[in-house]
């Protein structure tokens, strides 16, 4: 044990001590105004020695006890749990004292946020002996606890401690459990059992015991255990939400299986439910994995029909996908479709269009997007830059890459130094000594910040300016 331990044991037990002094003063004080018997005041007779001796043996003894409520107040005050342990105890050993249920529902909530659980425990078994009518919040709090501090076990057990107290345990107690549960995939039989062995204690699972279970056994990739437990529900009268049938949604494309996603998806619209944007963003990223690219712009077109408006991702999650698979001229129609359904294109719907273009080779296109972008204020990241500039110069146009160059210094954004890396040798090293000055100029013009770091790139930059200066002087 190291010294500061030791330390602080020590400056614990001295606290204690004076505690219990003061405490202990608080009890026997008969002006105490938190006495639950009132003192007599009054003087007795100098003769009356007998009452005297008793009125000693009160003030020693004391059935002047402090009452329960304002040893509950202490302990809920107190910031340390083992001393707000040791109050009860104190007042605990007082005669004919008895604690409050209040004071056992503070001191074992606080006993067991610090993780005292040995405690916390000897408590709950001190209210089963006192025969204390327990409430059932206490339990849900307790199992919350153990879930909070990884310990699905003993969050389980609990479960059955509910019962001892002839408690009946809730549904709300048993979907804290099934999560607490199937959060650690060795738990995820004890949380099935426990589902499935429930109604024996008068607990029946409602839809959210039932997703709780299906989506742990998705991820499991047990997908038919899932299935079962949907088909379950109708035999057994509850009623499936629409998460539940997300959760399968999500199980299928998972498996790659986006046809019986589709399929499922109709069945829902079939019983009158309204996806939710989830399922439909689930549906859209899986078909456009799957390069069905038809089938996704037709579902996000019948979108807005069956009750849910295509939002931005819905749209950039389908530009993406023309993108990739290389039908950027696709993507585009999207897009300049969208203003007209409601929804305004953002930075990463036209970053993909310019990545898109680029990669397609159409150049052109994408510095008008680049240009509209701007125009908006949307910056696009350097990467799609860089992309467009190396384009253009990869296929000798380098007045259009510097053009591009100029706008961003324009809009105040500094390009990226593998940037600065591919332009600036090319304008240096071109035949055409007029032209390459003055798009030096125009891009010189333009303020640029300290932190675009041309110098460390521009090394040609710097020997063509050192030459271009000579020229001059000899020229003069």
């Amino acid at each position: 044990m190291t010294f500061a331990a030791i330390k602080s044991i020590g400056c614990r037990e001295m606290h204690v001590a004076s505690l219990r002094s003061s405490f202990l003063s608080n009890f026997q004080n008969k002006s105490s105004p938190y006495c639950s018997a009132p003192f007599n005041h009054q003087k007795q007779p100098q003769d009356n020695l007998h009452g005297e001796k008793n009125e000693e043996t009160k003030m020693n003894g004391g059935p002047f006890i402090c009452s329960p409520a304002r040893v509950q107040k202490l302990i809920a005050s107190q910031s340390d749990p083992l001393l707000a342990k040791e109050i009860f105890d104190l007042a605990s050993r007082q005669p004919n004292f008895r604690h409050s249920y209040p004071t056992y529902h503070t001191l074992i909530l606080k006993l067991g946020r610090s993780h005292h659980f040995s405690l916390m425990e000897a408590l709950l078994s001190s209210i089963k002996c006192h025969n204390y009518p327990v409430s059932s919040s206490l339990f849900s709090r307790i199992i919350q606890i153990y879930g909070d501090s990884k310990l699905p076990e003993k969050a389980l057990k609990t479960f059955y401690t509910i019962l001892e107290f002839n408690v009946k345990p809730s549904t709300k107690h048993l979907n804290c459990i099934l999560e607490i549960l199937v959060a650690n995939n060795s738990f995820l039989r004890n949380a099935f059992d426990l589902f499935r062995s429930a109604h024996k204690y008068g607990v029946h699972p409602n839809t959210v015991s039932y997703n709780i279970l299906m989506r742990a056994f998705c991820l499991n990739g047990k997908l038919s255990v899932a299935y079962t437990l949907f088909n379950q529900m109708f035999k057994r009268d509850v009623v499936p939400d629409v998460e539940s049938y997300r959760i399968l949604m999500q199980g299928l494309c998972r498996k790659g299986q986006v046809n019986r996603a589709v399929d499922l998806l109709e069945d829902m619209l079939n019983k009158g439910f309204v996806p939710d944007t989830l399922s439909y963003t689930t549906l859209l990223n899986s078909l456009c994995r799957k390069k069905k690219l038809k089938e996704a712009y037709k579902l996000l077109c019948r979108m807005k029909v069956k009750g849910c408006n295509p939002d931005i991702v819905h749209y950039n999650t389908v530009i993406l996908g023309y993108c990739k698979a290389g039908r950027a001229g696709d993507a585009c129609k999207v897009l300049e479709d969208m203003p007209s359904k409601g929804c305004l294109p953002n930075l990463m719907s036209y970053q993909n269009i310019v990545g898109g273009l680029c990669s397609q080779g159409m150049y052109d296109e994408a510095k008008r997007y680049i240009e509209v972008m701007m125009s908006k204020k949307l910056y696009p990241h350097f990467s799609i830059v860089h992309m467009l500039v190396k384009g253009f110069c990869r296929i000798g146009r380098d007045d259009n890459a510097c053009e591009v160059l100029i706008e961003l210094l324009r809009g105040g954004n500094i390009p990226h130094a593998d940037t600065w890396a591919e332009i600036v040798p090319r304008i240096c090293e071109s035949d055409d000594a007029e032209a390459t000055g003055n798009v030096l100029k125009q891009v010189l013009k333009v303020e640029i910040r300290p932190d675009s770091k041309i110098v460390d790139v521009g090394a040609e930059l710097a020997e063509y300016l050192t030459k271009h200066i000579k020229i001059r002087s000899r020229a003069r």
